[in-house]
């Protein structure tokens, strides 16, 4: 006698079958977490070798290594304002072996300034720890005649869209200072995008730009008398430079373009793998070496919680969201 299967065993069946699978995912991630590290880790930095972004990775990177045992990995993926970087590693699998060391652009400006963005910055990744506040700093090309920021103001109200300002892309940090310098002084100058701050800093030193809002890779030009430091975007000044006023201190009220830079995860990675990387980055951020790395950039350490750092970045984003619409801002 034949017997006639239902039609929904096998459905059934290799839904069953899915089920147990998935719940046998779950272990084998909380073991891999526990486990971790056990092969090297990659982290992406999502802008060209030479900027704020892979000073700071590269200034982590070896005490990591020294603490988790492992090997740290670095590798430059450049690109669309940080997005190539981010999504690379949104994509990546989430067990701790994939991080990102990216500005806070990545995720509060980039979802103002890109239509579409090839994954979602808030929920695609994870905030592991803040690493740094970066200031920027009005800089001129020393050939040009004004001393102070009044005076750099009225020579370029005199040359309307004559002077240029570069800038490591089109919404970055660096750019959207400037645009928020020309929102409050009403001046004209033609903003150039580059591939990352340091072939900005490259064409102010040559004089093919005449100004730039520096992430504080150009601060040893500015000691060798290279480039001029008119004021800090910032709304303190910098330890560094006490002399040097800030924009708001120099008139220009409210003025901040600070970003505070910091380490993500693929979402889903292991809360261990997250606990576990935040207290060593934390740690590193408080050596002297580290802090005087980070300082030698004009900025600061700022160690903290995941929460506090996603904190940051959403009030950033409010911040930046309405100069970009405002200006009118809109990616290459």
């Amino acid at each position: 006698m034949t017997t006639t299967r239902p039609r929904h065993a096998i459905p059934l069946r290799r839904a069953l079958l899915a089920l147990a699978l998935g719940a046998a995912v779950v272990p084998a991630a909380q073991a891999q977490g526990s486990n971790w590290p056990s092969k090297p880790i990659k982290v992406v930095v999502n802008f060209p070798p030479g900027g704020a972004a892979d000073t700071i990775a590269r200034a982590i990177s070896q005490p990591l290594q020294d603490a988790l045992g492992q090997p740290v990995l670095i590798e430059n993926r450049g690109g669309a304002n940080g997005n190539i970087g981010g999504e690379n590693v949104a994509r990546a699998v989430p067990d701790g072996y994939t991080l990102l060391m990216s500005s806070g652009g990545m995720v509060s400006v980039n979802p103002h300034l890109y239509p579409k963005m090839p994954f979602d910055p808030t929920k695609d990744l994870i905030p592991v720890a803040a690493a740094a506040r970066i200031l920027v700093f009005l800089v001129t090309k020393p050939s040009l005649p004004p001393q102070n920021v009044k005076d750099f103001i009225a020579y370029v109200k005199e040359r309307p869209g004559k002077l240029s300002f570069g800038s490591p892309g089109t919404g970055s940090s660096p750019h959207l200072a400037g645009e928020m310098f020309k929102s409050q002084t009403g001046l004209f100058a033609v903003h150039v995008p580059y591939r990352g701050a340091a072939p900005a800093l490259q064409d102010l030193l040559a004089g093919q730009i005449d100004f730039s809002f520096d992430p504080g890779i150009g601060l040893n030009q500015v000691r060798a008398g290279k480039l001029r430091l008119l004021a800090v975007g910032s709304p303190k000044r910098s330890p560094l430079f006490p002399e040097v006023p800030t924009l708001d201190e120099a008139g220009l009220k409210g003025f901040d373009a600070d970003t505070v830079f910091g380490f993500y995860a693929p979402a889903r990675t292991p809360p261990e793998v997250v606990t576990r990387l935040n207290t060593e980055i934390n740690r590193i951020l408080a050596t002297p070496a580290v802090k005087e790395r980070i300082a030698n950039l004009g900025g600061e350490a700022v160690p903290g919680t995941p929460a506090a750092f996603h904190d940051r970045a959403m009030a950033d984003s409010a911040r930046f969201g309405a100069i970009i619409r405002e200006r009118k801002i809109l990616a290459d």
